[in-house]
């Protein structure tokens, strides 16, 4: 079990009890309705992982998955008192709870007859329950706020009140250890550019304090005044109509219905509408920004998202005592985020640029601080070593890793494509070598499909390929291949050719 899924058993039933009774304040309505509240949640996914989502769905929820005709989203039935758990989500970038789906909508012939029926849609919708899991999961960013400001006032006041010692820091970090922890259940991942220049974790949440104290004492001045944006999300060549046209006419029949002020950047909820072709699916936003950023504080040019690094790792079923390596780590997405699902396997993160190899390592420093801080002792790891290398020259024992996990160079922004043509066959071979004959597995990720399958043909004796998964990375159509290596034992390239033929750098 995850150090966040120990986290929310340890508070589900604390909070959830406690936002359950502050929404009876604000509903009057009977406790027990929200306890046996069952809603129909959404989710985005990296496209071509959905059966890994669902899968993830089944095994940590219990709740049946189904994977909707719109690539990239899924959506399962949960009560209320599973709502934390969703947020702990290995594979899942954006939540939403959905209001209403329409599986075979019928759209009239003219634009002005659909935009009327959008309008007419907003006051016939269920928004009741939606909006009570809106609320419960509303307050626990609210909550968290509330935490950080009186961190900050009590470190605020440690400071102005002398030096202070080893005792007070001590103090400090034991009540922020406890916010920490109850507000662990829903993480929102700060802005990338100011996780870069503060890498400890209270450094950051110092940093990022002011704003939401200032947004909170605007809610306090005036609670019943929500804010709300709709957000159109459209595919299919049969519409006569554009989603701005969508979003706008939906919109302001939601304003007129719930009396919200519009406010496109600055919004308290989001009303999502969904369409594709005949399908529309209305929901309310549960996420504000991605939980892909969960692990990264330190971002490269070619950062993986963490969501896709954990479907890769699912990928390839890390038994434990595996030896996980990834020999082109960049900022070391897939190691920290194999470490963190899978800790009773050993994890190597490795590259050849150094700059690269100190991401990585700064990546796992800040999430070792954050991990110190919600135990509460200064002597904690991950099962993560961080290595500069030469990926065709790897300091490995031949046949003593049990699985390969990378993200390889599309030649895009890093290395070219000309390039590929002598790294990847270099890359593969090398791998060959290091990878246990027989069970050993591999799962590349690439853009440069053409160079790699050709790549891949002439190394049938050591890898077959089993399965691939195509996704969308950036615009970016791109592959991902699981490998198995074949029980051919390695030859080395010296023995075949007289000479070991050199690597090109990444």
């Amino acid at each position: 079990m995850s150090d966040v899924e120990e986290t929310t058993n340890q508070l589900l039933d604390v909070n959830l009890h406690e936002n359950q009774r502050a929404i009876q304040v604000t509903e009057s309505g009977p406790r027990s309705e929200s306890e046996h509240l069952h809603v129909t949640v959404g989710a985005t996914v990296p496209t071509g992982f959905e059966q890994t989502a669902a899968d993830e769905v089944r095994e940590k929820l219990g709740s049946s998955c189904r994977i909707s005709k719109d690539r990239g989203k899924i959506y399962f039935d949960i009560s209320v008192e599973s709502l934390a758990q969703v947020h702990c989500l290995r594979s899942v970038d954006n939540l939403f709870v959905v209001v209403q789906e329409f599986k075979d909508y019928q759209f009239k012939e003219t634009k002005e007859e659909v935009l009327k029926d959008f309008e007419e849609l907003a006051g016939k919708l269920p928004w009741s329950d939606p909006l009570k899991i809106w609320k419960i999961n509303t307050s626990f960013k609210k909550k968290k706020t509330k935490r950080k400001k009186v961190t900050q006032n009590s470190s605020k006041e440690k400071t102005d009140n002398g030096r202070g010692d080893k005792t007070d820091e001590r103090d400090v970090k034991k009540e922020f250890t406890s916010n920490v922890l109850d507000s662990q259940i829903l993480d929102y991942y700060e802005n990338p550019a100011i996780k870069e220049e503060i890498s400890t974790l209270v450094g950051d949440d110092l940093a990022s304090c002011k704003e939401e104290t200032d947004e909170s004492s605007r809610e306090e001045t005036d609670p019943e005044l929500l804010k709300f944006r709709v957000t159109c999300n459209r595919a299919g060549e049969k519409h006569c109509f554009s989603s701005n046209e969508a979003a706008r006419d939906f919109g302001g029949a939601v304003q007129d219905y719930f009396k919200w002020k519009a406010d496109m950047t600055n919004f308290d909820v989001e009303v999502l509408l969904n369409i594709h072709d005949n399908e529309i699916v209305v929901g309310i936003a549960l996420t504000e920004e991605s939980l892909h950023r969960r692990n990264i504080t330190h971002f490269g040019p070619t950062t993986l998202r963490s969501t896709l690094a954990y479907g890769m790792l699912r990928l390839c079923a890390p038994q434990p005592t595996d030896i996980i390596v990834d020999p082109m780590c960049g900022t070391g997405a897939i190691p920290i985020e194999g470490a963190t699902e899978w800790s009773n396997c050993y994890h190597i993160a490795g590259d050849n640029n150094p700059l690269a190899v100190n991401r990585a390592a700064n990546n796992i420093s800040s999430l070792l601080t954050k991990s110190q801080v919600k135990e509460g002792k200064l002597s904690w790891g991950l099962p993560i070593d961080t290595v500069q290398w030469d990926i065709c020259n790897l300091p490995l024992r031949t046949g003593s890793v049990d699985i390969i996990v990378t993200d390889m160079p599309f030649g895009k922004r890093m290395g070219s494509k000309k390039r590929n043509w002598n790294l990847y066959p270099a890359c593969l071979r090398e791998m060959s070598r290091v990878c246990r004959p027989g069970t050993g597995r591999a799962v590349l990720l690439t853009q440069d499909k053409k160079c790699f399958i050709k790549a891949l043909s002439r190394m049938g004796h050591v890898w077959r390929k089993v399965h691939t998964v195509w996704v969308n990375i950036g615009g970016l159509h791109a592959a991902v291949y699981l490998l198995k290596r074949t029980p051919q034992p390695f030859v080395h390239p010296s023995e075949q050719d007289g000479e070991r033929s050199p690597c090109t750098q990444r």
